[in-house]
Order: structure tokens, then sequence, then C-alpha cells
């Protein structure tokens, strides 16, 4: 995969679109009753703890895959979302549909995290719109297919500057806004099993993963007496736009599904669930930890 460009773009703040109730088409005089009650809208679902605090999220990778996932899952529980990604229509496609379904604020932003100098301009921009900050989810990743002994400066920056020394700047960047949020504030990296597992044509993927497991730790270790927790998940297998050049392959989804215990590949969604509680209250005394979220494929064996 070749490394990131540089992509430019002013931020998109988006309209609340709030959805209006509506009734099921039922016909008994008790249920005609019950039709007057208008039915809770999606908006804010999925229980009052998930949705704790109400600060603001920058999500990085927001426009497809786990990140889109992610931006679409912390609206579902009212958190307001700052999108960043080098795919800009993308972004504001992930935006507009968090804002449409479940009425929170919303900002797409266009950038490459890969470049740090645009990072302060990003965070007033999502600050501005957002009113606060108080989640990070660094989920703008490339993998960088390449094994060791074909590997260039060039490539192998790419995937580190974006995998690893982002998160580690943007935690500095976003770090103020965290602190000024309050209680509850939080950070999740997204990893990988790949951090624990080595792969032949993977290994500044695998590199730039493992760091994020170190940086976890000491991050947590540093802003936990900010009250900023710092944890990190780490997917197995799962079905995305990163992945589909692999499973292209003829056996290779079922020679995967066959490696883990739950018999399938993960859904984006399985995966931002997971992150959204470790943004949560209910999460409140977990920090430095790495999260594994892999169907079992781990406990057996690597992808």
């Amino acid at each position: 995969m070749p490394g990131p460009k540089k992509t430019t773009g002013s931020d998109a703040p988006m309209a609340k679109r709030p959805k209006s109730p509506v009734a099921g088409a039922r016909s008994s005089t008790a249920e005609k009753q019950a039709r007057r009650a208008p039915r809770p809208s999606r908006r804010h679902a999925g229980g009052a703890q998930l949705g704790r605090p109400r600060t603001g999220v920058v999500v990085t990778g927001g426009a497809s895959g786990i990140g889109r996932a992610t931006c679409l899952a912390l609206a579902e529980v009212g958190r307001p979302v700052a999108v960043w990604d080098r795919d800009l229509p993308g972004a504001r496609r992930t935006a507009r549909r968090c804002a449409d379904d479940f009425g929170v604020a919303t900002v797409a932003v266009g950038i490459d995290v890969a470049v740090s100098d645009s990072f302060s301009s990003a965070v007033a921009r999502s600050l501005a719109a957002l009113d606060s900050i108080g989640g990070l989810v660094h989920g703008a990743g490339v993998d960088g297919a390449m094994p060791v002994t074909m590997l260039d400066e060039d490539s192998w920056d790419a995937v580190l500057d974006v995998n690893l020394r982002a998160a580690a700047l943007l935690t500095r960047a976003l770090h103020p806004s965290l602190v000024a949020a309050g209680d509850g504030s939080a950070i999740v990296y997204i990893s990988s099993i790949e951090g624990f597992f080595g792969h032949s044509y993977l290994p500044a993927y695998a590199a730039s993963k493992a760091g994020l497991l170190g940086l976890t730790r000491s991050a947590a270790h540093t802003l936990g007496a900010d009250g900023i927790r710092v944890n990190a998940v780490c997917p197995g297998a799962v079905d995305t736009p990163m992945l589909a050049p692999l499973l292209a392959f003829p056996g290779a989804r079922e020679g995967l599904e066959g490696r883990t215990p739950l018999g399938r590949l993960a859904n984006p969604e399985d995966i931002a669930k997971s992150i959204r509680f470790l943004l949560c209250d209910e999460a409140a005394f977990i920090n430095g930890a790495s999260l594994i979220v892999d169907g079992g494929m781990t406990a057996i064996s690597g992808i």
C-alpha cells in the first residue's frame, strides 16, 4: 500500500436534523392507544452510561472502516464527533450520517495525520464545532505490506508516521483540551493483534502496532494524574477496506474464519462498540490496558 499523501480541505460543521417519532401500524384498541405515545427516536440510544461523558471525541480515520463505525457508535449514544480523515468527502459523509441519524454536533476535517503541523488548526476547528473534546480515537492507519528484505526508508517511515508517531503527537496536541473537558476524558489507540504476532509481509505494520502498546502504557502513566485514561484495542481480522486485498485471494476468508473460534471475521461495529465502552464511564478504572477483540483467534494462533 502506498504511503499517505497530504490532503487539504476545510472542516464542514454539520447541521442537526432530528428525526420525527414514527408510530407503528397496529389494529387493536389497546395498540391504537399505545400508538399515541411516540416511540423513542434512534438518537442517544444504547444506555445512559455508554453516552457519558457527553464531551466530543476526535476520531482519526473516520471516513471508512473501524473509524467510521466508531463515529456512528459514539453518535448513537449522544457523543459529538470530529471526523478526521485525509479523505474529506468520506469524512463529510460520516459526519452527515451522525448528524442526520442521531442529532449530534459533528465536524469533518480533511487532514493527513502524518503532517503534524496541521494538528493545531484541526484541534481548534474541532473544538469550535463540538464545544469540548474529551476523547481521542486514533484509528487512521496504513499497512505498507512489504517484507523487511525489501523495505526502503520511505515506506517504513510512511507506516510508522501514520500508525505510531501521529498517535503520540495527537495526544500531545489534544492534552490541554482533554484536561479542560474534565472527568471522564479518555484515549483509545487502535492497535492490532499484529502487535503481539509477527507477519512476514507486515514488519512495519507489526512494529507500529507493537509500539502503540508501549505508548498506551507510557501515556496511561503520565496522563493518569490528569484523570485521563489511555487504552488500546487490538482487533483481529476485520472485514474492512484495509483487509480487502487479502480477502480477494481464493480461500483467504475461509482460512481466517477457520482460525477464529467464533467462525467469522469481525465487523467494524464489533470493534467500534469495544472502543465506545473504553471511552465511557463504565470503564472508569480501566487504564493502560490492551483489549484484544479477535473472536478468540489469539487464543489458538495468530493471523
